[in-house]
């Protein structure tokens, strides 16, 4: 049964890393990874000596931090809140609807936000006007940018996120609440002492795997969003990665890139897993 999974895990995510030498390489794709001429650390050089080095590495560092901080609490809320409905059909209803969204592609989510906030005929603006305020160009605005990308993280994932907590909640043994409620606590106190306590190592683990996404801030959503108006805290690894890589073709410094990225990444999970093991945790490993 796991099979399939170890040969997808095999073939898309194991043999690409064999790819990473190019970035120690000139890489021309007519000689090949053999072929190419060795330059050691000549790309990542380039890449830290650029002026757009610490423009690319704040924008992502902040819109991480966003995420991080303003959108991985709120499944956990969702599902906490969820848990207390006692009517199942509106709990599965509620369910069906906030899940909706995470199957939207990101096109077509840009595509309603680019309906709602265009200063031309968008509601959003349409009704600003409408209270006698100026109309506000959202899409263009720099100061505008990364609240509109979290509120379209929020919206499209924080449904889907819930899942996983749900089954945790699930799993909560039931005889503890009865004794709680023989004690005298109220539907918070069991909340406190007995609903996340139960669930913390699933919070912990699901953080530290977090923080291993934590240098992508998701090409597709970006560079949909993205104009020259913005551009400035738009500009993220994953762009700059794109522009470099697959628009001017040069694969080696796009790949020093993406390991640099990749490294600390490696190096946020390592240190998340330690410091939840000092702290009594499980971790991942």
């Amino acid at each position: 049964m796991i099979l399939p999974g170890l040969i997808y895990f095999l073939i898309f995510k194991y043999l690409p890393m064999w790819g990473m030498v190019i970035a120690f390489q000139d890489y021309i794709a007519f000689l090949g990874v053999t072929g190419s001429k060795w330059v050691g650390f000549k790309h990542f050089v380039n890449f830290f000596n650029d002026p757009d080095f610490m423009l690319l590495f704040r924008n992502t560092i902040l819109l991480a931090l966003y995420n991080l901080f303003f959108f991985f609490p709120l499944p956990i809320l969702i599902a906490l809140m969820l848990n207390e409905l006692r009517n199942q059909i509106l709990k599965r209803w509620v369910q069906s609807l906030i899940y909706i969204p995470h199957f939207m592609s990101w096109v077509v989510i840009s595509g309603i936000v680019y309906i709602l906030l265009t200063p031309e005929a968008g509601i959003v603006n349409e009704l600003i006007a409408s209270m006698g305020w100026n109309k506000i160009n959202f899409l263009a605005s720099s100061d505008w940018f990364r609240s509109l990308i979290i509120l379209e993280v929020i919206w499209r994932e924080t449904g889907w996120g819930t899942i996983i907590f749900l089954a945790a909640l699930a799993g909560v043994d039931p005889q503890l609440y009865e004794a709680s409620r023989i004690d005298g606590a109220g539907r918070m106190r069991q909340l406190w002492h007995i609903t996340l306590p139960c669930i913390r190592s699933t919070i912990v683990i699901l953080l530290i795997l977090r923080l291993g996404n934590f240098m992508d801030s998701g090409f597709e959503q970006i560079f949909l969003m993205m104009n020259a108006m913005n551009r400035e805290v738009a500009e993220v690894f994953d762009t700059y990665v794109y522009t470099y890589g697959i628009v001017q073709g040069q694969f080696s410094y796009s790949t020093a890139v993406g390991l640099f990225k990749s490294l600390i990444a490696l190096i946020l999970v390592i240190g998340a897993n330690y410091a939840a093991k000092k702290f009594g945790e499980e971790g991942i490993y």
